[in-house]
């Protein structure tokens, strides 16, 4: 007995002490917390004759940034996964303020994009583009350097002063392509049955669900928008490198990837150098003799913390203009992670439409649509904000189609670039019934109902003619109302929109044509136009939404590594992505209607 009770003691004694390590473990740090919380870190000194280092080996986001831009780094940290974030407004911003500063003397990009979810799209990749542009206008020099170069690096390293290419490496020069993954035979072969109602003979959302390619009309719309994009790329590239048009379309024809020479003596690059040597002529810009040391430089993100205050750029203005990003697929509810909740975003639309300070809002749409109720509860929000005298402006991003065009109606004007994905006006719904598979394995089920179609909502049997009539009455009706809805803000003739609606995909060149768009412009321009509306004159400054102040990215700076490169993926890897993609966009289909405004799964040019 007293052997027992001393070994009771001792477990008790252990217990405590290893409770009272854990307790000061979690004080020690939420200490630590609080004190990062406690103030901002203090801005970097930069020194005379600084290079702005710009590391691409990031996800072009069109997130709202956190307080230090690390919110979406802290999320994938804690999931385990991922590369980096940079959000697109505070790459611009740095890029701007670095143009103005005299400190800076030019600029060193390297390193190779990544476009995890709908970040790193072509139109974002544009904008970055343009203010590259700026920042080379200012008179300051622009280096680039990479070992190979995909199109998406060399669309944005285009326009540098001095393009370098690694002797050993190569760039892609090959054109776009659009992959679709289709699983109708894999759910016939597994027992899953499909059946959909849709309306618009474009509307080739639940095409990868039922069949094994694309359908006449989808590959129709699908090779204009990849010919338009890849129209944009040259219109931009061709003048940077003094080339024709012709001669990248020859190239993509005829060489696909050019090794090192060869880009040399096809412009696409000004010579072959190994990252030495490009080290030394940044040393010579820098005025640093020394060859053991390197070039005095700053990175994007430590350059992030220096404030527009410090050099003479900030705005003092009680007058706000709300800059709302809407990235990812649009559900019913909060939302999570990489989607756009309609209740979450409704609610805070309400508090900016009630908050006096703010005079207009700009809404960034960066999504590709999905729930058909969801999208009307934000649209509604939009139209109140309107109709309480503040104006409100849409930019679209790289993909605001269907869904996404949906909430960009209620708007007094919308700006998008030209190789942006927008329309898809149509709606889709998708009734799953698992009777097959699940009778395969002896599995069946009865029913006792009390009316005809009480069990309307069960996947456990395919849908009878009638059931499926009241269904596609349903879609009917949310086609009809998203017509109406566009011919009133566009100030279009329904019979006008019924046209050049049936769920066709374009590109912001076609829409701006087609009238479903007002000029061609990015964020920055955006705002001016809402500036403008609201009648601020300079009077004004911007305020981003939504908030993405937490624990997690107090957290962040206690791990974050800002310039480590994202770890090149295999083939695979990407491959198994893209199903977990696809996978992640089925999952998001929650409307209560089960009726969705939405692209195919998932439109992606690469």
């Amino acid at each position: 007995m007293r052997d027992f009770l001393k070994q009771v003691l001792a477990s008790l004694t252990g217990t405590v002490i290893f409770f009272g390590v854990l307790l000061g473990g979690v004080l020690l740090l939420l200490a630590s917390v609080a004190s990062l919380s406690s103030g901002r870190s203090p801005e970097p000194d930069i020194r005379d004759k600084t290079v702005l280092v710009f590391n691409l080996s990031t996800t072009i986001s069109d997130i709202a940034p956190s307080e230090d831009g690390r919110e979406a780094d802290v999320q994938r940290l804690l999931r385990g996964g991922g590369g980096r974030i940079l959000p697109l407004s505070a790459a611009l911003d740095c890029l701007d303020k670095a143009a103005a500063d005299k400190r800076i003397v030019g600029l060193y990009l390297h390193g190779n994009l990544a476009s995890e979810g709908y970040g790193s799209g072509f139109a974002a990749l544009r904008e970055v583009r343009e203010a590259l542009l700026r920042f080379k206008a200012a008179g300051k020099p622009i280096y680039a350097y990479n070992d190979a170069y995909s199109e998406r690096d060399y669309y944005l390293m285009s326009v540098a002063d001095k393009l370098y290419l690694n002797p050993f490496g190569a760039i892609e020069m090959n054109g776009l392509v659009s992959e679709m993954m289709f699983l109708g035979e894999a759910f016939k072969k597994y027992g899953v049955g499909i059946q959909v109602t849709r309306v618009g003979k474009y509307k080739s959302a639940v095409e990868p669900l039922l069949f094994d390619k694309m359908s006449p009309e989808s590959r129709e719309q699908t090779q204009k928008l990849l010919d338009d994009v890849w129209g944009e790329f040259v219109s931009g590239v061709a003048p940077a490198r003094r080339l024709a048009p012709e001669d990248l379309q020859r190239l993509a024809n005829e060489k696909a990837i050019l090794s090192g020479e060869e880009a040399v003596t096809a412009k696409l690059a000004d010579q072959t150098a190994y990252l030495d040597q490009v080290i030394a002529d940044l040393r010579k810009l820098t005025e640093v003799r020394d060859d053991a040391t390197s070039f005095r430089q700053v990175s994007l993100t430590t350059y992030a913390r220096v404030s527009r205050r410090s050099l003479g750029l900030e705005r003092s203005s009680r007058n706000l203009i709300a800059v709302v990003y809407a990235q990812g697929d649009i559900v019913d509810g909060q939302g999570g992670d990489g989607q756009i909740g309609g209740d979450q975003l409704a609610k805070e639309l309400r508090k900016l439409r009630q908050d006096k300070e703010i005079k207009a809002v700009v809404l960034r749409v960066n999504s590709p649509g999905g729930s058909a109720l969801a999208s009307e509860v934000i649209r509604r929000e939009l139209a109140e904000i309107r109709a309480g005298g503040k104006p409100v402006v849409v930019s679209m991003g790289s993909v605001a189609a269907s869904g996404g065009y949906w909430i960009s109606t209620a708007s007094d004007k919308i700006f998008a670039a030209p190789n942006t994905i927008t329309g898809s006006i149509g709606v889709f719904g998708i009734l799953p019934n698992i009777q097959k598979l699940a009778g395969d394995y002896g599995v069946k089920w009865d029913t006792a109902k009390t009316h005809r179609y009480a069990d309307l909502g069960t996947i456990t049997r395919p849908k009878t003619e009638d059931e499926l009539k009241l269904i596609q009455a349903n879609v009917d009706r949310i086609y009809d109302e998203f017509l109406t809805r566009v011919a009133e803000a566009r100030k279009l003739s329904k019979e006008t929109v019924q046209e050049i609606a049936q769920g066709r995909v374009w590109s912001g060149t076609e829409a701006k044509r087609l009238g479903l768009v007002d000029e061609f412009g990015g964020l920055e321009a955006a705002i001016q136009a809402a500036a403008e509306a609201a009648k601020l004159g300079a009077d004004w400054k911007i305020v981003e939404y939504p908030k993405r102040r937490n624990l997690a990215e107090q957290l962040a700076k206690l791990f974050a590594d800002d310039d480590s490169d994202r770890v090149a993926q295999s083939p695979l890897q990407r491959e198994l992505e893209r199903v977990w993609a696809e996978a992640a966009a089925l999952a998001a289909l929650n409307d209560p209607l089960g009726v969705y405004a939405r692209l195919p799964f998932t439109l992606r040019f690469d």
